[in-house]
């Protein structure tokens, strides 16, 4: 990686006119190759999905730090399935698109597609789901993030929100961010290290990826930057699924 958006691209798409459906209605069924074969298949222009998301390639301020991509999400306390798909069908291609276990797909940019009207369709019928922009923090290999540039980060996340109007960040501040890793992870092993090279463990609970998600399916550590030094770092042994700024 329509119905009523409570997400980041729900703002976007509804400004672009994203047109989504259920197979289960006569007038909506999507002329594509699969919509006689699957009932209450949800799906998603790939057009009105391109005009958002090419607005992140588009975009010129700093933002080596964030990453947007396209995400299927629950809209319920349920996880997705761990056999969803995303798959994009058009008059002269197939092409699956690999979700994360975030339900995250890196979205790709193209023109025969656009010029297709291709859709965006998940391979099985699952109701209760958004689609929607995600934008986050880019994990690093090595696992050590400095406070500095996680306060950076967290910044050109709400620069890059604000100005593609989303209405969520007006009058906030992004005061941290969220790291998610696998439920089933016995330790997610996640510290910061002081400038006198202290190391104290961070509080993990059981949440939801994003703030704005409702399903408890990952263990988090969330960070407040008012709650520790300036200078610093977070030390993760495990490469997190996600690192999501938070806003209030």
């Amino acid at each position: 990686m329509k119905m009523k958006y409570s997400t980041i691209f729900a703002m976007m798409l509804l400004a672009s006119g994203l047109t989504c459906a259920q197979t289960n209605s006569a007038d909506t069924v999507p002329k594509s190759a699969d919509a006689g074969k699957k009932a209450d298949v949800t799906w998603v222009s790939y057009r009105n999905a391109y005009k958002a998301m090419i607005q992140f390639e588009k975009y010129g301020k700093p933002k080596h730090f964030i990453q947007n991509h396209f995400q299927v999400v629950s809209k319920t306390s349920q996880p997705l399935p761990d056999d969803l798909q995303l798959i994009l069908v058009s008059k002269s291609m197939r092409l699956s698109l690999p979700l994360d276990a975030v339900g995250r797909a890196s979205f790709p940019l193209l023109k025969a597609a656009y010029d297709e009207n291709a859709e965006l369709m998940l391979n099985q019928a699952v109701t209760q789901v958004d689609f929607q922009g995600r934008i986050s923090i880019v994990p690093r290999a090595d696992g050590v993030y400095d406070m500095a540039d996680l306060r950076t980060a967290c910044e050109q996340a709400q620069t890059y929100l604000k100005t593609v109007g989303d209405a969520r960040v007006n009058g906030k501040s992004c005061v941290g961010v969220r790291f998610s890793f696998p439920k089933n992870l016995k330790q997610a092993g996640i510290s910061f290290r002081g400038a006198d090279l202290h190391v104290h463990v961070l509080l993990v609970q059981e949440a939801a990826a994003f703030p704005d998600e409702s399903s408890k399916a990952y263990k988090t550590a969330s960070l407040k930057f008012n709650e520790w030094p300036e200078k610093g770092q977070i030390l993760a042994q495990q490469m997190p699924l996600a690192i999501a700024p938070v806003f209030e």
